[in-house]
């Protein structure tokens, strides 16, 4: 009777040894996985102690298994004592379904909180892969010009305000800069598409009021409801020595030429007002040194109470130091304009900035 009972005890030890094991092996899978996705200590030192601890028990059952072929081949009348252990064998045998079950359940629960984790930090990153695509930090190098920008998102998910510069011939170079009313996922696509389809409208025609005449057009086809778009484009032209520029409904933007500051202002309404709108462009001379400015109202409309930034700080930002290189300018310029603001900036602001060397 005492073999029987001590053989039974070394097999239902042996089985709850297994299924601690498997247990612990769930646990340390889940351990590995927090330990590699988690900054938390205290994340990391739970899953580490719920490993440990079914490692334990599997252990010690193990060893209850061995004790009992011991004494099974050694001293066969130690059945009181060994009796005792059969309880908590039985009870992990009755049990063990639910260990397991928890354990995976708990690792289930671990890639489900992965996959939530990527899938918000993939919408937290939106904007800026966005913002990448609309305001890029890195422009192509343009031989003849030095270009300088900044970009600063407001408060808004998602931006409106977009730039660009660009080779349109091989004596000409656009720059751009524009901004689509409202905030969030639609001005986004509006702005994308306005970018890159006025990069082809400008390589069309040569006058850039012919190229947002076409883009007014094709924006206004899409009914996009309340959006509507300021636009700037300046159109450098190395040969002919001169600068064409045309502006939908955009904040003016600043030229210095011959040692003075001057407005380059709209010549047509904002984009997506009236499909039929017209627009004209207008052409001043360009000289090398000759530094242009275009920047998104963000800028100008930096309060401070009911004091705006205002266009007059911009020319005289410029007019103070004119030999500034672009990217100093751009930075002064936003420098400046949250030092005047009382509180965080809620718009965003872009700032262009195109020097013919």
């Amino acid at each position: 009777m005492s073999d029987v009972l001590l053989t039974v005890l070394a097999v239902t030890a042996a089985v709850a040894a297994a299924l601690w094991g498997r247990s612990a092996s769930h646990r340390a899978r889940v351990a590995q996985r927090v330990r590699r996705n988690t900054t938390d200590a205290d994340a990391r030192a739970l899953a580490r102690a719920d490993y440990r601890k079914d490692l334990h028990t599997a252990v010690l059952y193990g060893l209850i298994a061995i004790v009992a072929v011991v004494f099974a081949l050694t001293d066969p009348d130690a059945t009181a004592l060994l009796a005792v252990l059969v309880a908590p064998a039985l009870a992990t045998l009755v049990l063990s379904r639910g260990f397991v079950s928890e354990a995976k359940i708990a690792q289930n629960r671990l890639e489900l909180e992965r996959r939530a984790q990527e899938v918000i930090d993939q919408e937290a990153s939106a904007p800026r892969r966005w913002a990448a695509r609309l305001a890029p930090e890195d422009l192509p190098d343009i031989s003849g010009f030095e270009v300088g920008r900044v970009y600063q998102p407001g408060t808004g998910l998602m931006a409106g305000d977009f730039y660009d510069v660009f080779r349109v011939a091989r004596t000409r170079v656009a720059a751009v800069i524009g901004d689509v009313t409202g905030h969030g996922i639609e001005p986004s696509i509006t702005a994308f598409q306005a970018k890159y389809l006025l990069r082809t409208f400008l390589r069309q025609y040569r006058d850039p009021a012919q190229a947002l005449e076409e883009l007014n057009t094709q924006m206004s086809a899409m009914d996009r409801g309340e959006e509507f778009i300021s636009l700037c484009v300046l159109v450098f032209d190395t040969e002919a020595a001169s600068l064409r520029y045309a502006s939908a409904g955009h904040p003016p933007a600043w030229l210095w030429h011959d040692r003075e500051v001057r407005p380059l202002r709209a010549t047509g309404p904002l984009l997506m007002l009236d499909p039929k709108g017209t627009f004209f462009s207008r052409e001043i001379p360009l000289e090398e040194t000759d530094l242009a400015l275009l920047y998104t109202d963000g800028l100008a409309e930096a309060r401070n109470g009911d004091a705006l930034f205002g266009e007059d700080r911009i020319a005289a930002t410029i007019r103070r130091d004119p030999g500034a290189s672009p990217d100093v300018l751009c930075k002064t310029l936003l420098e400046a304009a949250r030092d005047f603001s009382a509180g965080p900036i809620e718009d965003d602001v872009a700032i262009l900035a195109v020097r013919r060397v």
